[in-house]
């Protein structure tokens, strides 16, 4: 088969596009954006034209030494292309997002689109290579490309990006060694044809190393500290792109591939790890984004804590909480994206995403209010949003683990993992509550008179996502019967799946909407309201000026006793692993400066200390 295959296309049109465009100089930014937008439609259109048509296997030989060969060897798998469409279909919503939030004052900005379209091709190639090696080349293009579109936001950018790039790098480090594990107990790089039991150290030690990877890639806990570190500095494309949606993406899709296809999870420990790492990084999560200041720090957190859900529906290990867990990730790359994109518009026309300086915005960006506030219910969890549907698929796959009757502790503490998973969801929209109050619903401050909705162009991407929100979610049936179960590999016939019916309850909800809004029409008509004065400390003071901060909901949470002590040594960054593995080189970098000090008496020491060592190691003197 020649190279127009178009899974061939969809890998390296967007990779040489991309690499060309970094040489651009920053006056052809809108060569750069037109290349981006018409290359990410027709990556799209091949993404279509893979799903719905997939095409025979591709195979071409890239390296071949002696009996080692590296070849592409794409093939389109279910799970692989219903992944791709996500993936393509996000690159053309943040392309036209970008045409109008990445202007004439970003110097960088021919990186920034060269970015996005080598994001595409390296994702396209992870989803669609059968080869670990060429799974893993495309992973490097990915986090090279994150790095450089983090960079693209400035001075402040810099340290966010290297931090990304050393912890998500050190991840691709234990990529790599998981692979060569693999390649050792199996004789192949096919990941076809791999399938070990983790009933011995070499397949335990390479799922803990790809482990590891996935969950760094996705932003699950403890591994995740590079992401709030970003949103609070990456233009906001950047994080509604790739930490919010493609990495989510990508990380749940090798997940995915390690329990279900590489290996045969049969070790008990290591689904007790995966479902602690699930629940944990669902609770600790959004109780740290309750408390945030900064708006894109709080989505952050947001996007780290929603990742406990796919983690635990896919722990499960039942067919309803896989597909959950799987439903979930597109889901979450929906709403989030949306609220990214949110974000940023309101940054963009307020200047600032500090809480305690915005208010008020609801009547003066009514679209991105609306787009907002959907995709805030959704990440909540209230019907009939997508949110809601896979959280739900979510507890049932966790009840049914519970139920089956199968022996072991995962199965027994059931109760416990259902309890974090329904507790985050609340705690999730109480945080939400913040949000939607300091940005919009609160008075609008003197300094945002001015403020105005963003461009039309912005606009359409946050309206198409809110409309999937909404979309995915009244129609969950026929996404997950013709998206999620054959990706996966299910029977929607065999699937214990409790059913609801979402036009029933999304019209019982109108009504009682309805309802209220003509209580409040006509009550408010029939009834006298006594306005009187704002007192504050013994002092009147006019209404108009009393503000009550969002950032003042929760305080409480924060300074009771042991929570405290904990979110401050969070915000100092001792569950850092980045921080704290920067002190301990820094340690061991001391002790050697000390070690050597220049003064003989000490190094002829250590000479004899080494010497001794040697003769007790190799001539067993004693």
């Amino acid at each position: 088969m020649g190279n127009s295959s178009p899974m061939f296309m969809i890998v390296f049109l967007p990779l040489i596009l991309g690499f060309c465009m970094l040489f651009l100089p920053n006056k052809l930014r809108g060569l750069a954006k037109a290349i981006t937008l018409l290359a990410s439609l027709v990556a799209i259109y091949y993404a279509f034209g893979i799903f719905s048509s997939p095409p025979e296997p591709y195979s071409f030989s890239l390296i071949a030494v002696d009996n080692f060969t590296l070849s592409l060897d794409l093939a389109a798998t279910k799970l692989g292309t219903f992944i791709l469409l996500a993936v393509c279909g996000f690159g053309v919503l943040i392309s036209i997002y970008s045409l109008k939030a990445i202007g004439t004052e970003t110097k960088r900005a021919c990186e920034y689109f060269a970015a996005i379209l080598l994001t595409i091709g390296g994702s396209a190639g992870i989803l669609l290579t059968q080869h670990l090696l060429v799974l893993l080349i495309c992973w490097e293009i990915v986090t090279a490309s994150l790095y450089l579109m983090i960079i693209t936001g400035g001075r402040h950018s810099n340290f966010a990006g290297t931090k990304s790039f050393a912890m998500i790098g050190a991840s691709d480090g234990a990529l790599l060694l998981g692979i060569a594990m693999l390649w050792l107990q199996s004789g192949s790089f096919d990941i076809r044809v791999i399938h070990l039991a983790t009933d011995a150290a070499v397949p335990v030690a390479a799922f803990i190393l790809l482990l590891t990877a996935a969950v760094t890639k996705a932003g699950a806990m403890p591994l995740h500290t590079w992401m709030p570190t970003s949103g609070e500095h990456a233009p906001v494309s950047v994080m509604a792109l790739l930490p919010a949606a493609i990495d989510k993406l990508l990380g749940i899709y090798l997940l995915v591939l390690i329990v279900k296809d590489l290996f045969l999870l049969t070790s008990t420990s290591l689904r007790l790890a995966l479902t602690i790492i699930g629940a944990a990084t669902i609770v600790i999560a959004v109780m740290v984004a309750m408390v945030q200041h900064n708006l894109k720090k709080l989505l952050s957190y947001h996007a780290i804590s929603q990742v406990g859900y796919m983690v635990l529906g896919i722990a499960s290990g039942t067919p309803v909480g896989l597909a959950g867990g799987v439903f979930h990730m597109l889901n979450h790359a929906i709403y989030k994206c949306c609220l990214f994109l949110c974000g940023g518009a309101v940054e963009q026309a307020s200047g600032t995403s500090e809480l305690e300086k915005l208010g008020g915005l609801g009547r003066k960006m009514p679209v991105t209010f609306t787009c907002c506030l959907i995709a805030a219910l959704s990440i909540s969890g209230i019907p009939p949003l997508n949110g809601f549907v896979s959280k739900w698929m979510v507890y049932q796959g966790i009840i049914q683990m519970g139920t089956a009757g199968t022996s072991g502790v995962v199965s027994s503490l059931w109760p416990l993992w259902l309890l974090s998973a329904m507790f985050g969801s609340a705690l999730t929209l109480a945080s939400f509550v913040k949000v939607i109050h300091s940005v919009f619903l609160n008075r609008q401050r003197d300094a945002l008179t001015n403020v105005k909705e963003v461009s039309r162009i912005q606009l359409i991407p946050m309206i198409a996502l809110a409309a999937l929100c909404i979309l995915l979610g009244l129609f969950y049936v026929t996404v997950l019967s013709g998206l999620i179960f054959p990706a996966l590999g299910l029977d929607a016939v065999t699937i214990n799946l409790s059913t609801w019916q979402a036009g029933l309850a999304t019209g019982m909800l109108l009504i009682g909407a309805l309802i209220g809004i003509v209580i409040w029409l006509f009550g408010t008509k029939a009834v006298r309201v006594r306005q009187v004065p704002t007192w504050y400390c013994g002092e009147t003071i006019d209404n108009e000026k009393m503000v009550v901060p969002g950032t003042h909901f929760y305080r409480t949470v924060s300074e009771m006793r042991g929570l405290r002590q904990l979110y401050t040594a969070q915000e100092k960054g001792w569950f850092d692993l980045y921080d704290q593995g920067g002190r301990l080189g820094l340690a061991v970098t001391g002790f050697l400066r000390w070690m050597h000090g220049g003064i003989l008496p000490m190094y002829l020491t250590w000479v004899m200390v080494g010497l001794l060592a040697i003769l007790f190691v190799l001539c067993n003197i004693w």
